[in-house]
């Protein structure tokens, strides 16, 4: 599972006051659903600050032939501390990705000034590919089926066909949890 937004401060006890509420994201980083999605992340991001604790989680569909590499370059890009930039930024270029593979990821990036060679090996030598592999068989178990899908408070969004009302949903979850 991919570190948190890089505003967003470690999760204190769970029930404690300072426990910030948790969305995890399930994304797939060749899918224009989720490039639509994220103008509600960042909206929520926004709105809720550390108190939402956004936590990208990965689902690449079989349908897109990089989204795998993509996933495994998103959690690469979060361990050099560029997670949610680079996440963006490989949204943001879904078709290139589709045409371009591989070399999109890389290129991408060298763009945000990442150690690229390291991006590089990480993709070859497979070190995140359990990140991915877990992320994907917990989506399966709860019932994930497409991208983007949220959970929050136990509960799944779906928003594969459409985004809409999916944003209020999760305002009215988050401060219900929250107590706002």
């Amino acid at each position: 599972m991919s570190e948190t937004t890089p505003e967003s401060s470690p999760a204190s006890t769970p029930g404690s006051p300072a426990a910030p509420v948790v969305l995890d994201v399930w994304c797939e980083l060749q899918c224009p659903d989720c490039h639509t999605a994220l103008d509600d992340v960042r909206a929520l991001r926004e709105q809720y600050g550390d108190r939402l604790d956004i936590r990208l989680r990965h689902f690449p569909l079989e349908k897109h032939k990089h989204a795998y590499a993509a996933a495994q370059a998103a959690e690469e890009a979060f361990e050099q501390g560029q997670g949610w930039p680079y996440v963006e930024a490989v949204l943001a270029r879904t078709e290139a990705l589709g045409a371009g593979g591989e070399r999109v990821l890389l290129d991408v990036a060298g763009e945000l000034g990442l150690d690229v060679e390291e991006f590089d090996t990480a993709l070859i030598d497979g070190r995140h590919l359990l990140i991915v592999d877990a992320d994907v068989a917990e989506g399966k178990a709860i019932g994930v089926t497409g991208t983007p899908t949220y959970v929050i408070d136990g509960e799944r969004l779906d928003g594969g066909k459409s985004q809409a009302g999916l944003r209020t949903r999760i305002t009215e979850i988050a401060d219900r949890v929250l107590g706002s």
